[in-house]
């Protein structure tokens, strides 16, 4: 370990890998050293992010808090600012946080901030409202918590995200046969809980907010649209942001500020989902962080929110943007995940991925696959082929062309036998 950040002013990232890594720039253009801690295991991060270590100034490899705190030491570094870069640490970084004294959401409830066991538990005591829920620690058990919150259920790792290893109990026969279920969970790291709970039938809302000094300031809410009304345990077909006028938004709002001041959370952007079931929210998961796809980027193509900057700003003392001033968007803002809902097979190609490029409103195309790769079946959001970021003057014209996306492009998969 090397002692020459001694004294140099730094902020400490926690795991910034894909969107995260926006932080780097930020940090750096400050004139501070850029300290990334990684807490993923080393081979999953080569696999999924290879470019992580790009624009470090050092980068620290560790899982644990005391290894964390010892590396950290040994850099004796001005350390400035910790940062959740990704939801997989938000929990040590504000233990961190508190630890050197810089702002951050506090200690007492980080965990519940990360772990679904400790985040139900945590709502329970509090009166916000959430599914029935039971959580256990053996994937055996899997099948009587089913039964005790009856079905349909949803199990899902405890520490996971992303929808990876989401399993829907629909009914008895569901819950029979468990043995293929994912023992990793969305960050490489082997699954240690499950948390079974009642599936809620309804609406789901991603709320995004901004916190400063225990005031919550409403970014934009997105629905997760389905193709159909049939249950899901995997929710990405469509993004699209709702209006101020929806039906649903004020109810949202208001819940999800419930839900912020319950969880500790004053400081910073957190992301929050909801499902509206018969007029009633529901609390699915709290993100006590920036949101991923689709929506930094919608953020930076179509409102004046540089949310890395903003959310660099509020750990390191300053006053946000977004504190006194609303966040203004030029249109409506969505995304189309274009899935494999098939068999595992081989892509032949993309069909219409020229067209659908020069489609009006489409912003960004990010293909996963390329002719010959094999394909999974879409069950986690790394396993989406193909997504497609759109953007419209209005909701209306906006679904329009988030159709006109799926009627364009269409990924050729050859099953393998």
């Amino acid at each position: 370990m090397t002692s020459s950040l001694s004294g140099t002013p730094a902020v400490v990232l926690m795991d910034p890998c894909g969107p995260g890594m926006g932080f780097k720039p930020q940090v750096a253009g400050r004139g501070m050293a850029v300290i990334s801690v990684y807490t993923m295991p080393s081979e999953h991060l080569r696999i999924r992010y290879p470019d992580h270590t790009v624009g470090d100034t050092v980068s620290l490899h560790a899982a644990e808090l005391h290894d964390i705190r010892k590396q950290l030491a040994e850099l004796g570094a001005d350390i400035r600012a910790v940062v959740p870069a990704n939801d997989v640490a938000v929990d040590k970084a504000d233990t961190l946080a508190e630890e050197f004294g810089l702002p951050g959401n506090g200690a007492r409830l980080a965990l519940a901030r990360r772990d679904k066991s400790a985040m139900r538990e945590t709502a329970a005591r509090s009166g916000v409202r959430i599914p029935r829920y039971v959580t256990v620690e053996d994937a055996a058990d899997i099948t009587r918590a089913a039964h005790d919150v009856g079905f349909p259920a949803i199990a899902k790792h405890t520490t996971g995200a992303g929808s990876h290893g989401i399993r829907l109990l629909s009914g008895p026969g569901d819950a029979e046969d468990l043995s293929d279920l994912h023992q990793t969970d969305h960050f490489g790291r082997r699954v240690e809980g499950w948390l079974v709970e009642q599936y809620v039938r309804g609406r789901e809302l991603g709320v995004n907010f901004f916190s400063h000094d225990g005031t919550h300031h409403v970014l934009d809410i997105w629905e997760y649209r389905q193709p159909d009304d049939r249950d899901y345990s995997f929710p990405y077909w469509e993004w699209a942001q709702i209006s101020r006028d929806d039906p649903d938004w004020q109810t949202a709002v208001d819940y999800v500020r419930q839900v912020l001041d319950t969880f500790g959370v004053r400081l910073g952007p957190s992301h929050t989902e909801i499902k509206m079931s018969a007029g009633q929210p529901h609390l699915i998961e709290l993100g006590a962080r920036l949101p991923a796809y689709p929506m930094i980027d919608a953020w930076l193509a179509h409102s004046d929110l540089d949310p890395h900057r903003q959310s660099l700003a509020v750990r390191l003392g300053e006053v946000p943007k977004i504190a006194t001033v609303s966040v203004k968007f030029d249109g409506y803002c969505g995304a189309n995940a274009i899935r494999n809902d098939g068999p595992a097979g081989r892509l032949v190609e993309i069909r219409g991925l020229d067209e659908v490029e020069q489609l009006p409103g489409v912003d960004k195309v990010v293909v996963r696959y390329r002719p010959g790769d094999l394909v999974p079946t879409t069950t986690s959001i790394p396993t989406i082929p193909l997504r497609v970021s759109v953007s419209a003057p209005d909701r209306r014209t906006l679904i329009q062309r988030m159709a006109a996306v799926r009627d364009t492009v269409k990924p050729v998969i050859e099953p393998v036998c």
